[in-house]
């Protein structure tokens, strides 16, 4: 049986939430699943990512393939990057709930600025550039009186 790790639309009309689940590839997306692993909300901001990083990584060990979706969502949240071995340069670490941390605040620094005397560069002249100018050649007026003829005729 092929395994895929990936997600399973739920919520309401235009409001899509999604559960991460391991489920046959030969079902159905919203069908009959194995196991699920977590679950993806795009709509808040920041989106919400909960995935049991424990459970992935055992699907992947089995050979579950994930989808690509999945499998960003898996480097988001670590499971990739414990199932490889390799850091993933796209990770970015987001908090399933956003803690706001106190910021102290730092007086400004004022930096002496230094004033700079206005440096004129010197202007270098350019030589008119001279277009060759194209003659007419013969092959073009043989085709003019040849379609003159026509026209009388």
């Amino acid at each position: 049986m092929a395994v895929k790790l990936r997600l399973m639309r739920m919520g309401k009309k235009k409001q899509p939430t999604y559960r991460v689940v391991a489920a046959d590839s030969r079902k159905a997306r919203n069908g009959r699943f194995i196991e699920v692993l977590g679950f993806y909300d795009p709509r808040r901001d920041p989106s919400v990512i909960e995935i049991d990083n424990d459970k992935a990584v055992g699907w992947l060990q089995n050979g579950a393939q994930p989808t690509e979706r999945v499998e960003k969502l898996l480097k988001i949240t670590g499971a990739w990057e414990s199932f490889t071995g390799v850091a993933s340069e796209a990770a970015v670490p987001t908090p399933a709930t956003p803690a706001e941390e106190p910021v102290a605040e730092e007086a400004p620094v004022e930096e002496p600025v230094a004033e700079e005397a206005p440096v004129e560069e010197p202007v270098a002249e350019e030589a008119p550039v001279e277009e060759p100018v194209a003659e007419e050649a013969p092959a073009d007026e043989a085709i003019e009186a040849a379609v003159d003829e026509n026209e009388e005729a």
